[in-house]
């Protein structure tokens, strides 16, 4: 990765040439995003790479740090066909097991690395597989939708195509995993809805063990949805791709749609979601790279 830094952030300048000689160096990064949702990267496949909680905490500020929705490390790959294994952790250090917009940002940069036309990615919840879609367009194999109770999870079984949670207009929610937990309401109006007022209280609902995603969406046309999600640890994120197949799965849950391609607007842009008859979803979206440097030494 360290190689091609320059290459990839021709604009702007990288932070490795803005006035750092007299500075310690500590790990370097690439910063991208994926639909502005923002990824601070260390590749740790040769030189582990394992910050403690403070160290991620301050990584991701936008003040003291780089600054980033999430730190993403690369370890040496657990399979032998997969190019690296992706932990992936959210600005409280807490790490997470999938993220779509992050996955689409590590493929793009195995698929530069490699030449290749396709890749797959270890991660918590398995294997994924990153294919070239275009240019700076990646598309993720992302997995099977879960639907049981147990595998949301849930504090106690019910049926989770009508979730009995709710706040205030947001009701009645699809619950689903696409590698973490989310739930889905169905609205007539989004752009009505304040989810900085709901949301809060929604993820940390008790019937959510892992605290739970929390979407809504409203249906354009039967290949049209718009989307917007709060994500865990608690904020309005600008785009969620594991938000969207989530959104695609729940309207096909609830009859809404029978599209197997649907397109997902977010506040930052859309993805495109291909749903298979197996319950699995392929994610199709943009990537691009913000800038190279080296992150604070941390003591």
């Amino acid at each position: 990765m360290s190689k091609k830094e320059n290459e990839l952030t021709s604009e702007p300048i990288p932070f490795s040439e803005i006035n750092t000689a007299n500075a310690p160096r500590g790990r370097p990064f690439i910063k991208m995003h994926g639909l502005r949702n923002e990824f601070v990267v260390v590749d740790g496949r040769r030189h582990p790479f394992r910050p403690s909680v403070e160290a991620i905490v301050r990584i991701c500020d936008r003040h003291e740090g780089v600054g980033g929705d999430e730190l993403v490390v690369l370890e040496p790959p657990q399979s032998a066909d997969a190019c690296a294994f992706m932990r992936i952790f959210n600005p409280d250090g807490r790490e997470v097991e999938a993220c779509g917009n992050a996955t689409r940002c590590i493929g793009w940069l195995c698929l530069q690395e490699s030449n290749r036309a396709e890749v797959i990615i270890d991660t918590l919840g398995g294997p994924l597989r990153c294919r070239t879609a275009g240019e700076k367009k990646v598309g993720v194999e992302m997995g099977q939708l879960r639907t049981g109770w147990q595998d949301i999870p849930l504090a106690r079984e019910m049926d989770t195509l009508h979730l009995e949670i709710g706040a205030g207009p947001l009701q009645d929610p699809v619950g689903m995993n696409i590698g973490n937990p989310h739930a889905v309401f169905f609205v007539d109006d989004l752009d009505a809805i304040d989810l900085t007022t709901y949301g809060p209280r929604l993820q940390k609902h008790p019937l959510f063990p892992q605290e739970a995603n929390i979407g809504v969406a409203q249906l354009v046309d039967s290949r049209t949805l718009k989307l917007s999600v709060w994500e865990r640890p608690g904020a309005l994120t600008t785009a969620c791709g594991t938000g969207a197949c989530a959104a695609v799965g729940a309207a096909h849950r609830r009859g809404l749609t029978h599209a197997s391609k649907m397109t997902v607007i977010m506040p930052a842009g859309s993805v495109q979601i291909e749903l298979k008859e197996d319950a699995s979803v392929v994610m199709v979206g943009p990537v691009d790279v913000c800038y190279s440097g080296y992150l604070p030494v941390i003591e």
